[in-house]
């Protein structure tokens, strides 16, 4: 399965297990802990663990067709909160209230509900009513859409959720954040001749982006009290089936770790780019310790002094990824390592970044979620 470039290869590290016994379309990973969700085509959301790669629970009831996308909402303590986008025209917010010391439980991939996790260390305390408080609660239903709901991103802040639709338009909902799960409607756009297949919020400003079936990409913005296109990009010749905002403290897009980019395809492969100088830059002094090796870490040491030539170069791929089945999506996550984080102490449900590995994430028809390492 495995195959390698001069510049690295892609390893196969493991499954998440147990897999889905239908088709899976996205996997999101949490942005504090070492978790990651997957949205199935059997109508349920699976959690699972990026410590052991194990299940840890599964998300169900709260819609009538296959869950296709969901997010995970930022900066959030003391909860988790998640958005689900479903062919049933519906979009679904979940919470989990991670008391308990139930994202410390999630850092050492303890599955079970806190009775088991008792058990385990040998607490003999009544877990039922802690049990009960485990299962993630259906806190609202986002009802709008006239057909299938094909994406979901949450904004920077936190405060907005775009989600877009078979119908080709796109909603804008506000989070009003008092205590009563109320949401409210700030925007319907429906400039897309064509179904909206994916939204995604710019990475600190509330700029909305949208890829359609019509070919292109449109960009959005609140203009005094009114959501309206501002930019309308023609380059594709075909569905735009995914938009990405480059981080705006890097040169590349996906890994705001190592300014890699990850690609799937029908064609089952799965190829991994890095940005490299094809001219030399200017040099600028610097200690031995501190000699970036990489075009992204030159840019970034040397700011806005310098504007080398650049391209794009393959360093590892991997041809039939899930065999003989398509992937339908990628994505990179971090890891913690689990003898790290059985002797750590945690703090406000953060993971301690010098323990941070990053993965891969490859989801996949045969209802797999596979999870590589790039070994160079």
């Amino acid at each position: 399965m495995p195959s390698s470039t001069p510049g690295g290869s892609l390893k196969h590290l493991s499954d998440l297990t147990p897999p889905s016994q239908d088709r899976t379309w996205l996997t999101s990973s949490h942005p504090r802990l070492p978790i990651a969700a997957t949205c199935c085509a059997d109508k349920s959301v699976r959690v699972y663990s990026l410590v052991n790669f194990t299940l840890l629970s599964t998300i169900s009831g709260g819609h009538k067709r296959s869950v296709r996308s969901c997010a995970w909402k930022p900066h959030v303590k003391g909860e988790s909160v998640l958005a689900t986008a479903s062919f049933d025209a519906t979009v679904g917010v979940w919470r989990r209230w991670d008391g308990f010391g139930r994202a410390e439980r999630d850092m050492l991939g303890l599955a079970g509900g806190l009775a088991e996790a008792d058990r385990q260390e040998g607490d003999d305390t009544d877990g039922d009513e802690e049990d009960e408080d485990e299962e993630w609660g259906f806190a609202v239903l986002l009802d709008g859409h006239d057909s299938e709901v094909k994406s979901v991103s949450w904004s920077s802040g936190g405060s907005l959720l775009a989600t877009c639709s078979r119908d080709k338009s796109i909603w804008i909902w506000e989070d009003l954040e008092d205590g009563d799960n109320n949401f409210e409607t700030v925007a319907v756009l429906q400039e897309h001749s064509g179904d909206v297949k994916w939204v995604a919020w710019h990475p600190e400003e509330e700029c909305l982006a949208s890829g359609s079936y019509d070919d292109t990409i449109r960009l959005w913005r609140e203009d005094v009290d009114d959501w309206g296109q501002v930019a309308c990009l023609r380059g594709h010749e075909g569905t735009v089936r995914c938009v990405e905002w480059e981080a705006p403290t890097s040169i590349a897009a996906w890994s705001k770790k190592t300014g890699l980019i990850a690609s799937t395809g029908a064609d089952g492969r799965i190829v991994i780019y890095q940005e490299r100088f094809t001219s030399k830059p200017p040099v600028h002094t610097t200690s031995e310790q501190d000699k970036p090796d990489s075009a992204r870490e030159t840019q970034k040491a040397n700011g806005e002094r310098t504007a080398p030539s650049t391209a794009w170069e393959v360093v590892a791929c991997v041809d039939a990824a899930h065999e003989i089945y398509e992937v339908n999506h990628v994505c990179w996550a971090k890891r913690a390592d689990q003898r790290k984080s059985q002797q750590q102490n945690f703090d406000n449900s953060e993971m301690d970044h010098a323990n941070e590995e990053e993965v891969l994430l490859s989801t996949g028809d045969d209802g797999v979620v596979r999870v590589w390492t790039l070994e160079r």
